[in-house]
């Protein structure tokens, strides 16, 4: 079970990292819950698809160094990664935006059913993003 869990995120971060949404929206649950790690949570694909679509305008990121970690039963997963990213349209309630260059490590948490992403929860350092694109 952890090869599948691996495989099924590995698929997820590729189709992010090439700006796929319709690739990332195959690999969830039509119930997928979306914990930000700012914000209200949100449940459903059409919501991760809106949050999807307002993410790859605003922001453009090259996911990189990523380490999955799974439980034996496949059910839950963590990941650590690296985000080299541009902040490319200003996001609602966040600085604006002007091309700023950031980076980031961020942990994500998932939770697996039936062979897709039916939970995802991220987390990062917003005051250290926040110093790096309030120019």
């Amino acid at each position: 079970m952890p090869a599948a869990v691996r495989d099924l995120l590995q698929r997820y971060f590729q189709a992010l990292n090439d700006r796929d949404a319709r690739a990332c929206l195959a690999l969830v649950s039509a119930d997928v819950t979306l914990e930000p790690n700012q914000g209200f949570v949100e449940h459903g694909r059409e919501a991760f698809a809106a949050y999807l679509e307002r993410h790859m305008r605003c922001y453009r990121e090259s996911l990189e160094q990523l380490v999955i970690l799974t439980e034996p039963d496949g059910r839950h997963a963590a990941c650590e990664y690296r985000v080299q990213g541009e902040y490319l349209a200003t996001d609602e309630g966040l600085p604006e935006a002007c091309g700023q260059c950031y980076e980031a490590r961020v942990g994500a948490f998932f939770e697996m059913q039936d062979g897709l992403i039916s939970r995802i929860s991220l987390h990062f350092n917003l005051p250290d993003w926040l110093a790096q694109v309030d120019d």
